[in-house]
This record gives C-alpha cells, sequence and structure tokens, in this order.
C-alpha cells in the first residue's frame, strides 16, 4: 500500500521511519477516490480568539445535535494553494467569508460551547467538510443534506452520518473528526471512519489504560515509560476509528475490541491504519475490507483575517510509505 503526503510541514510522527521526498505537483482535487483509494484532509483550526459569527443555510448536518457557528479559518487562496484547480472555492469565496455554508443547527452548536475556541473548532470542521463533500459531489456546500444511518446495534436512526447524492454514481462515504488543533476529514468509496487525537498526558494515560482490551494493556504496560504517550495515543486513535466505522461509537466498549500491534488478532473484514498527523497528534482511519491500494493525505493551511500575512506558498512533495499499521 502506498501513501502519498502533500503538506507545508513535517508529516511523520516520533519513532516514524524517514522518508524520500520527492517535489511534486498536488494532484488537481477533488476528484471522487478510486476504488481502492482512500483520501485523507488535515485542517489546523484557527487560533483562540474572536471569529466573527455568520448565516448558513438550514439544510441538514452531519453532527448528532447539529454543527456550529463560524469561520472555518481557511481563506480561499490557500485552500486553492493546498488543492489547485480543485473546484473546492470559487473566486471570491472562501470559509472565511460569509457563504461558510454551514446550516442554521450547526450554527447554533457552534455557538452554545461555553468556550469560543470550542465553537471555532467545531465549525472549523463542519464548514470544511462542507467544502470537501461539496468539491467532491460538484454541488454547493450550503446544498448538502446530512442523514444518519440505522445504528448496527439497535436500528436507531443514530448510526454512521452520510451525505444525501443526488446522482447515481457509487456512494461517496466520509468521517470527520477533531482534535485540539487539528481536524481531519477521511473520504472513500467504502465505509470509513477517521480519528485524530492530541497525544495524551501520562494522566490520561493512567486512567483510561482500565478501558483498553486485555492484550492492548499488557502491550501498553510493555512500552518503555517515555513511549506510552504516543503509543497509548496511537492504540486510542485506531479504536475509534474502528468504532466510528463500525457505526457504533463509543456505545460499543472499547475494551470489546483488540486494536493492537498484532495484526492477526484485529477484528476481521476491517482494516486499521496509522496516519502521520505531526509530533503533536496521533491519527488513524479504518475501512470496511481489504487494505487500500493508496491513502492520500493533504494538509490544508490555515491563515485567518488579523492573522498577519499568510503563510507562504507551501512546499509540496510526495512520499510512499509501504508499512503502515
Amino acid at each position: 500500500m502506498d501513501i502519498a503526503h502533500a503538506s507545508a510541514s513535517a508529516l511523520a510522527p516520533a519513532r516514524a521511519p524517514a522518508h524520500d521526498l520527492t517535489p511534486s505537483r498536488a494532484s488537481r482535487t477533488p476528484a471522487r477516490p478510486a476504488v481502492g483509494d482512500v483520501h485523507v484532509w488535515f485542517v489546523r483550526p484557527p487560533r483562540p480568539g474572536h471569529v466573527p459569527r455568520s448565516p448558513g443555510a438550514d439544510a441538514g448536518t452531519a453532527s448528532d445535535s447539529g454543527p456550529s457557528a463560524a469561520d472555518s479559518g481557511l481563506s480561499a487562496a490557500e485552500l486553492r494553494r493546498a488543492a489547485p484547480d480543485s473546484g473546492l472555492l470559487t473566486p471570491g469565496s472562501g470559509l472565511s467569508s460569509p457563504d461558510s455554508g454551514l446550516s442554521a443547527a450547526e450554527l447554533r452548536r457552534a455557538a452554545s460551547f461555553a468556550r469560543a475556541g470550542d465553537g471555532d473548532v467545531y465549525a472549523t470542521a463542519h464548514a470544511a467538510l462542507r467544502r470537501l463533500l461539496g468539491g467532491y459531489l460538484g454541488r454547493p456546500p450550503a446544498g448538502l443534506t446530512f442523514v444518519r444511518e440505522p445504528c448496527p446495534g439497535c436500528s436507531g436512526p443514530h448510526g454512521r452520518p452520510a451525505v444525501v447524492q443526488t446522482d447515481d454514481a457509487p456512494a461517496l462515504h466520509f468521517s470527520l473528526a477533531h482534535s485540539r488543533g487539528l481536524v481531519a476529514v477521511a473520504v472513500a468509496p467504502r465505509v470509513i471512519g477517521v480519528d485524530v487525537e492530541r497525544l495524551p498526558s501520562t494522566g490520561t494515560v493512567e486512567a483510561c489504560a482500565r478501558a483498553l482490551h486485555t492484550r492492548e494493556r499488557a502491550e501498553l504496560a510493555a512500552v518503555p515509560p517515555e513511549e506510552r504517550q504516543a503509543y497509548f495515543g496511537r492504540l486510542w486513535t485506531r479504536k475509534e476509528a474502528y468504532l466510528k466505522a463500525l457505526g457504533t461509537g463509543l456505545s460499543r466498549h472499547p475494551r470489546i475490541d483488540y486494536l493492537g500491534a498484532d495484526l492477526r488478532r484485529r477484528p476481521a473484514r476491517w482494516t486499521v491504519l496509522d496516519l502521520p498527523a505531526g509530533p503533536e497528534h496521533t491519527a488513524a482511519v479504518a475501512v470496511d475490507g481489504a487494505r487500500p491500494d493508496r491513502v492520500t493525505v493533504r494538509w490544508l493551511p490555515v491563515h485567518r483575517p488579523g492573522d498577519g500575512p499568510a503563510a507562504p506558498e507551501p512546499a509540496y512533495a510526495g512520499t510512499t510509505d509501504r508499512s503502515p499499521r
């Protein structure tokens, strides 16, 4: 399996092998991922501070209680630089414009957070999701409607989120995750789940390790103390990505399924892979079926009005990692 990257920053997590980077142009996106392909987009939310709220269309939302409030943190120029000729944005638009595409429910959800920064992250995530899916589907972000698939456990209307498609093309599946400082959107032609987490504190590792599978706890205990935070982060993101792809989320106890280092013991029929998410986060993606032929990871830089000069043009690079887990 190949993992191709386009990034303005180092992608490899701690202890990842060095990569031979070959400069290349980012591909024209967002063409739908081919069979066997997975697309992952990382977005850094805006820095804490005031983000102007904007009206949104009254469309469906991709979250349980609806998404959020505000500016996405991405300018039109930067998103075009990250995905040249993508069709994600038209001239003069942009995630930070009033036309964020967020629904009224999403705006209410973002405004409901006690901390403004949390609402900003939520809004960034859902505005980016709408722009990306709108680009893939050739539809305006505000025109997208989201629904919930039946829960695999109880058949209730709270399973995986899905976007309503109006054409006869194969279904486009997606998953959204965000943690402090990073948003992840994964897209594929088959069921998918993604998770991203900021590296946990040692206290969090100690408190949450009891929720792991028995074999996972044994593996964690065998890791040198200085490596346990990163190791636990990888375990937990695999677990959440898998449970999101399964459609249950954490309503299924994380102790049930093994997502440790022994690939033979992982859930049958599913593939779970670690993703390079920089030095402060861990991330993973889970897909239904065989290993993807190719996972493409792209980073979108962030710039808001008032942040000062925009970041310089990122240097794109392609890389291949033939031993992801």
